[in-house]
């Protein structure tokens, strides 16, 4: 059977090039290839959205590609940092008929969400878990060639909502999921560890999402953390200079954003820095 691992990565941000090295780590241990997008392919037109929307979010279509090409597909945001212990989710979550995602709905309840795109495409049985709605979180999706989600989740209905609700992409494969009534199952929060679960032993979760700031005190930081923890986890595995050289460039990206936000001299706000901000 073979298997990949899909991310999406444009630019050079130290933190993606951080989370492919865990992810080709992860891929060798379980066996899988590894695809990293570099461009957008999938064309949304995003115009005076009344939610924040990034036509990024459009190119996880690319999952119902991959599974012509492969029996299975792991899909990883790339602010994700795979811990090198991880164990095999392709064997964890093995039923080929069945997607698999974390049910973020369970402590952070979407009512919202699924209003706004009912609104738009339509009243559905929408199943629920402990009297809220199942919402899943798109961070990490493992589909197979069993799955029809993106048979339905397609680029014309994520144009019709895009501009209209929140999370277009995410609220609308859960909508397309449930409409259709597909098979569907939530993984271990272990899987796609947020700051939403605390961030008590974070670092010894298996995927951990730094998603919006992250573990750290707020979302300039958060690349700085994430380098800080991708050393700790992968020291001896990944070559120091290159460790090295991923924090350092981190830093300086973190420094250039804190340059414009204060009126203060770049010395005193570098001395700061280093005193306050853990890296």
């Amino acid at each position: 059977m073979n298997k990949v691992i899909f991310t999406l990565a444009i630019g050079d941000n130290p933190m993606y090039q951080a989370a492919i090295h865990s992810f080709r780590h992860y891929a060798k241990k379980v066996g899988a290839d590894l695809v990293v997008a570099d461009s957008l392919t999938f064309k949304v037109d995003i115009q005076s959205p009344k939610f924040g929307a990034n036509p990024a979010w459009a190119e996880k279509l690319r999952i119902g590609q991959l599974l012509a090409e492969y029996d299975r597909v792991l899909y990883l945001d790339a602010d994700i940092l795979v811990h090198p212990d991880t164990e095999d989710i392709f064997e964890k979550y093995d039923d080929l008929d069945t997607v698999y995602m974390l049910n973020e709905g369970e402590v952070c309840e979407r009512y919202h969400e699924k209003s706004l795109i009912e609104d738009v495409l339509g009243e559905i049985d929408w199943p629920t878990f402990d009297n809220k709605p199942i919402y899943y979180n798109v961070g990490v999706i493992l589909a197979s060639k069993g799955c029809r989600l993106f048979d339905f989740a397609t680029l014309p209905r994520l144009q019709q909502v895009c501009n209209e609700i929140r999370f277009y992409e995410q609220t609308l494969f859960n909508y397309e999921l449930f409409r259709n009534q597909l098979m569907h199952h939530p993984i271990s929060s272990d899987f796609n560890r947020m700051d939403m679960f605390g961030k008590d032993d974070y670092c010894h979760k298996g995927f951990i999402h730094y998603a919006g700031k992250g573990y750290a005190k707020n979302n300039r930081r958060r690349d700085v953390q994430f380098l800080k923890d991708f050393a700790h986890l992968y020291q001896g595995l990944i070559d120091e200079q290159e460790i090295r050289r991923l924090k350092d460039l981190a830093w300086q990206q973190f420094l250039n954003k804190v340059y414009q936000k204060y009126p203060l001299p770049n010395m005193l706000i570098g001395f700061l820095s280093r005193l306050f901000v853990p890296r």
